[in-house]
């Protein structure tokens, strides 16, 4: 019999998956590595949903890029997540008029679940993939305060854009709590469905999509959509593997 306590015979199962299994215990509960691990990943979490998104920062990091700033109908974090509703409209008062070029695609930045995941990789994304779109007509980003995805359909509606994609920080889980999601509409306007949009999900560095491959695939389905002039459940990510970087900016051409 092995004198290796039970759990760490799990070590190979551990080292597949982030998920927390195997961790043994000691006595009725865990051991104190383990706990801490988990209040620590609990705290990240919820710090992620409840910190405030520095869009000074977040624009200077988008420049030279033209930024537009606008907010939803939530004023404050607790009526966000009270209320998501609020959260999906812009604010009474807001005014946004068609731009004089209409545009292929504007960028919509919310930040949504989790600060942290707008904070690390929404600039980077967006820089990415407006580089792989040379030669369409893309607006000016618009950063979102207390916004969820549908605010993008309101923003692009009013700007006269022919796609929104809009980025927002995902549910923070107890692994990963710096996830963005990138949700691509055609021809956006309020009352969209979720059907209606492609979503990419995970966008992170921790075993998620990468920047580069996040914009490939944003890049890919904006130009599928424009062509097909649709988006949602009739327009599947069949996108290639990611190829090099002069190939994948000709897929926005």
């Amino acid at each position: 019999m092995s004198d290796v306590p039970a759990y760490d015979r799990w070590a190979r199962l551990r080292a597949a998956t982030p998920a927390r299994i195997g961790l043994g215990r000691t006595g009725a509960g865990l051991p104190t590595g383990a706990d801490l691990a988990f209040r620590l990943a609990h705290a990240r979490a919820r710090d992620a949903v409840h910190s405030a998104l520095d869009f000074d920062a977040l624009a200077a990091d988008l420049a030279p890029l033209p930024v537009l700033r606008v907010a939803s109908q939530a004023e404050d974090r607790a009526s966000y997540l009270k209320r998501p509703d609020l959260g999906r409209k812009l604010a009474d008062g807001t005014r946004l008029e068609p731009l004089a070029v209409r545009p292929d695609v504007v960028f919509v930045v919310a930040d949504g679940l989790s600060s942290d995941a707008v904070a690390a990789h929404a600039a980077e994304v967006v820089h990415a993939s407006a580089a792989r779109l040379a030669g369409r007509v893309i607006g000016p980003v618009v950063l979102a305060s207390q916004a969820r995805v549908a605010i993008g359909d309101q923003i692009g509606h009013a700007l006269g854009a022919r796609m929104v994609v809009v980025l927002v920080g995902e549910r923070p889980g107890l692994t990963v709590a710096d996830s963005l999601g990138a949700y691509i509409t055609f021809a956006p306007a309020p009352g969209r469905r979720d059907s209606q949009r492609n979503c990419i999900s995970n966008i992170h560095a921790k075993g998620g999509l990468s920047t580069d491959q996040a914009a490939h695939k944003i890049a890919w389905l904006v130009a599928q959509a424009l062509r097909l002039e649709l988006t949602g459940t009739g327009l599947k990510d069949d996108a290639p593997a990611l190829a090099s970087h002069s190939a994948a900016t000709q897929l926005g051409q």
